[in-house]
């Protein structure tokens, strides 16, 4: 893609959720989602990620999706509907790797979490979110080895990126990179964000554009 080309898309993305975003509905199980009728994107991530923050920063609403102070809080899939008519949908994913929750409420979110990924027809990407701080960690390599026994097409994601130096952002962006090229299933790109900051937020935004809708 060129550089116009980039440009444009970013453009058309800031316009698209400038337009209705709204929450849907929240589901604990598969049988509560809605009808799959137009393509969606969802975010995985370990509890604490900032997963609601990044989303809050994509579509512009400080409040859309609810931040908690408390990792593991989100039990369900959030469903975000993005246009009017809807145009795609965004699906806030339980959090994982919460070591405190109790193992009968880690089984259910695994389960959840895994059957939508396996089974969703109109799941079009997956965002892997992963704390800059951090790196990483086996549970994130767990979830990216399911993504490709899945054939799921995955994008990592570096939150937090306000948070460490800018030399060793570019060095955890560039080990990242690496690291996913082991799986078949990870989009060869990494994007490093900051919901706080702004940082990387355009260019996510016209990558989940492009992922719903081209």
């Amino acid at each position: 893609m060129s550089e116009h080309e980039q440009d444009d898309l970013i453009e058309q993305a800031r316009k698209r959720f400038a337009g209705p975003v709204n929450f849907l509905l929240s589901a604990p199980e598969l049988q509560f989602l809605p009808a799959p009728d137009v393509p969606e994107i969802a975010f995985a991530g370990r509890s604490n990620v900032g997963k609601s923050s990044l989303l809050n920063a994509i579509t512009g609403r400080h409040g859309l999706a609810r931040t908690s102070v408390t990792p593991g809080r989100t039990q369900e899939l959030n469903i975000f509907e993005v246009g009017e008519p809807v145009q795609f949908r965004l699906v806030d994913m339980p959090g994982y790797g919460f070591a405190e929750a109790p193992k009968d409420v880690v089984r259910q979110w695994k389960h959840l979490v895994f059957d939508y990924l396996r089974g969703r027809v109109v799941l079009r990407r997956v965002l892997v979110l992963i704390d800059s701080r951090h790196g990483i960690k086996p549970v994130d390599r767990e979830i990216m080895g399911i993504l490709d026994k899945a054939a799921m097409s995955f994008l990592v994601v570096l939150t937090k990126a306000d948070k460490i130096k800018p030399s060793a952002l570019d060095a955890l962006t560039e080990a990242t990179l690496n690291a996913s090229r082991i799986h078949p299933a990870a989009y060869p790109q990494v994007f490093a964000t900051s919901a706080e900051k702004g940082l990387g937020i355009p260019e996510l935004r016209a990558a989940i554009l492009a992922a719903a809708t081209i």
